[in-house]
């Protein structure tokens, strides 16, 4: 019990760090009295018009998440899983992917599905959005290629090839031998524990291959992210500055805000704002204007917009409290 409480300290602490420390590089050589003026001089319609998208997000990933388990024989209700995905994302908040466990552990206690075969279903999420994330990406490097190799450039972002290659190869063998010695390894108590777990979550991952639903679940998915497109993109029309930005210009951001979110730190916090401001500025750049200005716009436009997307998470994460604990455990197999 200590040791798994100091190992959650731990893991806060390193988060909070990570935090800091972009936001330090977010705010740095910046006037924040500009920042202030952002704040004060936004046109909120846009503001609430991207709300409207984020929470319609959490809506559709619920109703999406539902389909996954129809091969797994189980029919969950959309409400428990909207409040369960609202619950994973307050979690996050804390500490940096511990929704994701959050969220099965939560399932479990409202619809008694293993929390294993949920897990694995919330990792064939995190694949399939993987998946939309590079779309956007091919999208932007279509038609904004000279903002990504700003971007690039400016933040001395550097990945080594041989050790990508290497991870890659690490992967590889390690589900190899899994598979290859697992009828060995299943024979001790210790080993199987752990070996049906793992197939829980091939379970919960492979079941995207035995879909009903195929058509819905595509439609669902486009929906989601054409939600984030538009949380982020209309964030942009509430400054002067960004007003102006092109559809294409919307691809950019998206794919620049999701990488910061990316980085482990606590909600995102510094890690989206440094992200943005370098990606702006970098934008800005591109455009032929001056990447300083674009610099101060980044991190306004980060303010604003990760603002909102923490307060929708807070509010709807705290909902879900109440909700998940008034809900009588139920279980449904078809």
């Amino acid at each position: 019990m200590k040791k798994n409480l100091l190992k959650t300290i731990l893991t806060i602490v390193v988060s909070l760090a990570f935090a800091a420390l972009f936001m330090w590089l977010a705010l740095r050589g910046l006037d924040v009295k500009k920042i202030k003026n952002a704040f004060l001089k936004a046109d909120y319609f846009w503001v609430f018009a991207s709300a409207f998208f984020g929470v319609f997000a959490y809506w559709l990933r619920a109703i999406r998440w539902n389909l996954l388990f129809e091969p797994l024989g189980y029919k969950i209700s959309n409400s428990n899983a909207l409040w369960t995905v609202s619950f994973g994302y307050l979690m996050n908040l804390t500490i940096p992917r511990s929704g994701e466990i959050a969220r099965a552990t939560a399932l479990y206690g409202v619809e008694k599905i293993p929390a294993d075969k949920s897990f694995g279903t919330i990792i064939l999420e995190r694949i399939v959005d993987f998946v939309c994330m590079l779309g956007f990406l091919v999208l932007t490097m279509l038609f904004k290629h000279d903002a990504i190799l700003s971007f690039y450039e400016k933040s001395n972002i550097k990945i080594n090839p041989i050790i990508l290659i290497a991870a890659i190869l690490v992967l590889i063998l390690g589900i190899f031998a899994f598979f290859r010695f697992k009828k060995y390894l299943i024979k001790y108590p210790f080993f199987a524990k752990i070996i049906n777990f793992i197939d829980g979550i091939f379970q919960g991952i492979t079941s995207i291959f035995k879909l009903k639903q195929k058509g819905k679940f595509i439609f669902y998915t486009l929906a989601i992210w054409i939600c984030y497109y538009f949380a982020a993109y209309l964030v942009c029309f509430s400054l002067p500055e960004t007003s102006d930005f092109s559809v294409a210009d919307g691809f950019y951001i998206i794919v620049i805000g999701t990488l910061g979110m990316m980085i482990p730190a606590s909600g995102g916090f510094g890690a989206f704002h440094f992200a943005m401001r370098t990606g702006i500025a970098a934008l800005f750049f591109s455009m032929g204007k001056n990447p300083d200005e674009g610099a101060e716009i980044g991190l306004s436009y980060a303010f604003i917009s990760h603002t909102l997307q923490i307060i929708i998470m807070l509010v709807m994460g705290l909902i879900s409290i109440p909700m998940l604990a008034k809900k009588e455990p139920r279980i449904k197999i078809n």
